[in-house]
């Protein structure tokens, strides 16, 4: 990824300058427009779910107005009162993460923990007929993430896992402490990851499709795909030092991987790929 470069204001800027920061501004540009049209894949559901929190409110309030002199109900109805706007005040957060522009910002964190937070925004956005599930590894080591960059990123896995599920199917989200020893063929370098696993139960693609899906503007999607969602999370995990790849079979279903290099130096214990 471009730095945006500093530039003496006292100085006549040079025309490498000047295309640096013009190469800089449209990546951010780029990324932010692709982060916006994912939450738009997904805003039949979440508008549906804050409907059903709206739902809760009201009907929670009006009960609280007939319970109004037996203190217990009360305190029920109230409840759910709360954990409706708990439930909305978390999706809110969540859609200005993923709609806000930002500088990459890596930071030593917990892979569990960001998907545990997302966890209720994808539900939410996905829609009733698909199962999201997580399945997160205690043993897995902290790494360098950017949240934002890794919310979008899963983000745009999740809604290509949608449309490969059109009479529904599961969506399975795995987390896994990951060694690599020898070096093969569409692998990380050596070292010890987190792999994070999207799998779909879906339509899958053939292998002509498959080899091309991390290529810029590459798309099965016609008129709705841009071809920049994959190549996104392709250059994000190279921008981190980690490695993507994808395994798809017709009729079966597609697994994406990311490994995400651990910020830990212990390798005891680890899976070997």
């Amino acid at each position: 990824m471009l730095r945006p470069h500093r530039v003496d204001p006292y100085k006549v800027p040079r025309a490498a300058d000047m295309i640096q920061c013009e190469q800089y501004a449209a990546e951010q540009s780029g990324n932010a427009a692709q982060r916006l049209r994912a939450l738009g894949e997904m805003t039949t559901g979440i508008v549906h779910d804050f409907r059903n929190i709206l739902s809760i409110i009201e009907s929670s309030l009006m009960l609280a107005e007939r319970q109004s002199r037996d203190p217990e109900k009360l305190r029920a109805v109230i409840g759910k009162a709360q954990e409706g706007v708990r439930r909305g005040s978390k999706l809110i957060a969540q859609l200005l993460i993923f709609a806000r522009e930002h500088e990459f910002g890596a930071r030593v964190g917990n892979l569990n923990e960001c998907l545990r937070d997302l966890e209720l925004f994808l539900k939410s956005g996905i829609g009733p007929e698909i199962r999201v599930v997580l399945q997160l590894a205690t043993d897995i080591p902290h790494c360098l993430i950017d949240r934002s960059q890794f919310n979008a990123a899963i983000l745009n896995l999740v809604v290509n896992a949608r449309d490969a599920l059109p009479k529904g199917g599961t969506i399975e989200i795995s987390t896994e402490r990951w060694t690599v020893t020898p070096v093969t063929a569409d692998a990380p370098l050596p070292g010890l990851y987190v792999r994070v696993q999207v799998k779909d139960d879906g339509q899958g693609m053939p292998p002509e499709v498959t080899r091309r899906v991390f290529d810029p503007f590459f798309t099965t999607k016609g008129e709705r795909g841009t071809g920049l969602g994959l190549p996104q999370v392709s250059a994000f995990m190279r921008l981190i030092g980690g490695h993507v790849s994808i395994a798809s079979e017709r009729g079966v279903g597609t697994t994406v991987s990311l490994f995400f290099p651990s910020a830990a130096t212990d390798v005891d214990g680890a899976t070997s790929s």
